[in-house]
């Protein structure tokens, strides 16, 4: 089914319909292996399962077709059995904000689990600038690291991602930006990028630790990355982590990303209330792992995020600190205003102190950016994800 998006004025959630009945199982984000397991079920012989793989690869990852009655160069018998036995969905939106600046942000429903008395939801989130689209996605539902500063660390964690679910969120963002070959973009077409394509680069920063999911989030990194389908550069793919320090040489190893470390305090006994995995794995471990991380140069610099949190880890005297910490790191240092939501102590640096926090950083020879907060009314800034901030009532989806 086409979803098109409708009037809804910008910031205000549009609601789905809920799905009425239990689905067929996607195979909608399944790498190759997945794919096979696929077609070997329902009977395709052996020596046909490379090519049919190939062409079902191409339908999905290349042309983004949502029936299998698209995939004309299928014989009708394949394509029956497929549609007898499989889907192509996406996950569930539930609902679809769009905030003032263009960021878009989906709730998404998944599919339950056997174990599951309810069906888990996510948030993905789209940020639109001229020049490029930045796809934010979600690894876990909910989040085990209870950062004191992040919305989604007040939800818990109930699972990990099926690598399926994590590329899923792809493609359901290119069928609503209109972002495959011939598509049209949304009629509202607010901020779109004017290049060819829309979804330029991806970040694992949307919800959860994405190195505890490992296994999940490298298969779906691998499908995103494929030359022969989605074809998002690894360079154009940034992990982010708290810190998950055995992890983080083996991502380097086996994905070869670019990476992002979740830093924000420049001493453990505040990154200790800030980001308590740091309890486990201390400042001076983190950066060991960086400096040992495979690849790193001043071409592949690691981004270290810093949010500013007044009176908290602001100073100027926390700045030269940064910078010390930092040496010898090939290093960008994303400096973040912090993004408010309901219930949370903290409140942003003043902006005068962010500048002259950043002039400190600049001055050392850092590039330091101040990311501007995007999607802010929509609770879609970096930090405010949560899953059940946007439910609505039962009453309100009808």
């Amino acid at each position: 089914m086409t979803l098109v998006l409708d009037n809804t004025p910008p910031g205000a959630p549009h609601a789905f319909p809920v799905a009425a009945v239990p689905a067929l199982p996607t195979i909608a984000g399944m790498d190759r292996v997945g794919l096979t397991a696929a077609l070997d079920r329902i009977g395709v012989p052996a020596k046909q399962t490379r090519m049919r793989v190939n062409q079902l690869y191409s339908w999905l990852y290349v042309r983004g077709v949502s029936t299998f009655a698209a995939m004309t160069d299928v014989s009708k018998d394949l394509r029956a059995k497929l549609e007898a036995n499989y889907s192509l969905d996406r996950p569930e939106i539930v609902t679809e904000q769009v905030s003032t600046d263009g960021t878009r942000k989906w709730l998404l429903r998944l599919p339950r689990l056997g174990h599951e008395a309810r069906a888990p939801e996510i948030e993905t989130v789209y940020i639109p600038e001229m020049d490029r689209g930045t796809l934010c996605i979600s690894s876990q539902v909910g989040c085990t690291l209870n950062c004191s500063f992040c919305h989604t660390g007040t939800q818990r964690l109930v699972r990990n991602l099926e690598a399926h679910e994590i590329v899923g969120q792809i493609l359901l963002a290119r069928d609503r930006i209109g972002d495959w070959p011939g598509a049209s973009p949304p009629g509202d077409g607010r901020l779109l990028p004017i290049a060819d394509r829309k979804i330029t680069n991806i970040v694992l920063m949307g919800m959860g630790e994405p190195l505890y999911n490992f296994d999940n989030v490298r298969c779906a990194m691998e499908v995103a990355s494929d030359g022969e389908g989605l074809s998002i550069s690894r360079r154009r793919i940034t992990l982010s982590t708290s810190g998950v320090v055995p992890e983080i040489p083996r991502w380097g190893d086996e994905a070869g990303t670019m990476l992002a470390i979740s830093l924000h305090a420049t001493n453990d006994e505040l990154r200790d209330k800030l980001v308590p995995i740091n309890k486990k794995y201390p400042i001076a471990q983190l950066l060991q792992a960086c400096r040992d991380y495979p690849a790193v140069s001043n071409a592949r610099r690691i981004t270290f995020e810093y949010v500013m949190l007044k009176g908290v880890n602001d100073s100027p005297a926390d700045a030269r600190a940064l910078v010390k910490l930092l040496s010898g790191i090939p290093a960008k240092i994303n400096l973040i205003p912090f993004n408010p939501w309901p219930g949370t102590d903290y409140e942003c640096s003043d902006w005068g102190q962010i500048e002259r926090f950043a002039e400190i950083v600049n001055n050392a020879g850092y590039a330091s950016p101040v990311r501007t907060p995007r999607g802010r009314d929509i609770l879609a800034a970096c930090g405010q994800l949560r899953s059940e901030s946007v439910k609505l009532k039962a009453s309100e989806r009808t």
